[in-house]
């Protein structure tokens, strides 16, 4: 029996998709772009330059607070995070400390577990190390690229629930169009911080002295593999009586496990201040206001309204709100089906079982399809009834079978059947195949 209790919170790291950098006018995208090519004395740190903060960045910020139940500070600042790491030019990020954004927000899982989220907070992205044999080359051009950081409490005790709690969370940016959170490219990374508690420990809520941070991980599958590594790790540690070293390691996918890379810093040690550069940020309940009124439905709630209004199985519901336009299309077809009678549990399954490609196939031609496949030919009664004794002529003994009482031989006949007829009504083939029995 397991002796200890998984506790983990995770730091997720989005990186939204403006055109321009967080502090300059430097385009953002960088992806696949000559390396150093998109940078300017701001983004690199050079002396004299000044930070302008992005607006558009910051609304988004508290779009996204808001789409995960946080509470607004009305009153904000950005700080200066401290820390001499190569990737960061200045020798600090522009980032929050005390007054983040948005604050005291929670998801609710399928299970119903509420994991509550301790901050949503603005920074600017590092630049990227790239490793080349012995030497490691700096990239600058995602420095200063605006990055969202959404930090949870403590409250995962599984590798399932940490999850589905990152792909609801890439869903919800998703949905408000601020991020493509496309991970193979590093738009959103994922962090879980973890250690064990001893199960007799479990109702005095004292956390464990020590948690282990496993860093910028960039699949639902490697941060499932990590957890659960790490699980496996630190219980075999605490099993020696032994306490796991607070540190930072890495996922190695190659040999499934993570790797030690540094000592774990606290909060104390990036020597946190308030940037100088960038005045204190107000809002007034009017702005918030008009940003709330801009978030769409959102998909768990157009998961339940799929249900009730469309009465689709909870199952089918949840697939065709995964992404905003596969939802849009099925609304859009249900739509136009209308007009041909098409019901949408008809149209649910054609999208769901057929797969059809959403930006080539337009919503009407989806319905004709649909429309197409649902008539049958007109048979030929004469035609129908001399197939119909050919099959039974030709397959005596799956007759017998049948006149013996087993039913899944009238279902061979009428497959024959169907296969020298082509595309007509089973129903009535199947009653002249009982009547000719008999």
């Amino acid at each position: 029996m397991n002796k200890y209790t998984p506790v983990i919170g995770l730091e997720t790291h989005v990186e939204l998709k403006t055109s321009s950098k967080m502090f300059c006018g430097c385009a953002a995208n960088y992806f696949g772009k000559q390396p150093n090519s998109q940078t300017c004395p701001v983004c690199l740190g050079l002396p004299g330059a000044l930070p302008v903060p992005n607006k558009k960045a910051i609304d988004w910020c508290i779009k996204i607070s808001l789409s995960l139940n946080c509470k607004i500070n009305m009153f904000s600042k950005f700080d200066r995070k401290n820390y001499f790491y190569p990737d960061l030019s200045k020798g600090y990020q522009i980032s929050q400390y005390d007054l983040p954004f948005g604050h005291n927000g929670h998801i609710t899982l399928s299970n119903g577990n509420r994991i509550r989220i301790r901050r949503v907070h603005m920074e600017e992205d590092t630049g990227k190390l790239i490793h080349d044999g012995e030497i490691s080359l700096i990239d600058f051009n995602r420095s200063g690229v605006p990055l969202v950081e959404i930090v949870t409490e403590p409250d995962f005790h599984d590798a399932k629930d940490v999850k589905e709690y990152l792909q609801k969370l890439r869903q919800a940016v998703r949905y408000l169009d601020v991020a493509d959170a496309d991970m193979e490219k590093g738009d959103m990374r994922l962090e879980p911080n973890i250690s064990l508690r001893d199960k007799q420990q479990e109702t005095s809520n004292i956390l464990p002295n020590y948690k282990v941070e496993v860093k910028n991980i960039n699949s639902f599958k490697f941060v499932e593999k990590a957890v659960n590594y790490e699980i496996k790790r630190q219980t075999e540690i605490l099993d020696k009586n032994e306490v796991p070293p607070q540190e930072t390691r890495g996922w190695d996918e190659i040999q499934q496990k993570t790797f030690s890379q540094r000592s774990k810093e606290d909060a104390m040690d990036y020597r946190y201040f308030p940037e100088p550069d960038i005045p204190p940020i107000t809002f007034t309940d009017t702005q918030i206001a008009e940003l709330k009124s801009q978030i769409p439905e959102l998909p768990d709630a157009k998961r339940k309204r799929f249900e009730a209004e469309y009465k689709l199985t909870e199952y089918d519901a949840e697939i065709l709100t995964r992404e905003k336009n596969l939802a849009d299309y099925f609304e859009n077809t249900v739509k136009v089906g209308q007009d041909y009678k098409i019901n949408p549990k008809q149209i649910a399954n054609t999208i769901i079982n057929k797969k059809p490609n959403i930006e080539n196939i337009l919503p009407a031609t989806l319905v004709k399809i649909i429309v197409k496949a649902g008539q049958t030919d007109a048979m030929d009664e004469k035609k129908l009834q001399k197939v119909v004794k050919e099959v039974l002529t030709q397959n005596t003994k799956a007759v017998e079978e049948y006149l013996g009482g087993k039913e899944n031989a009238l279902m061979f006949l009428l497959g024959q059947a169907m296969k020298k007829l082509g595309k007509v009504d089973a129903s009535q083939v199947k009653q002249l195949l009982v009547k000719m029995i008999k």
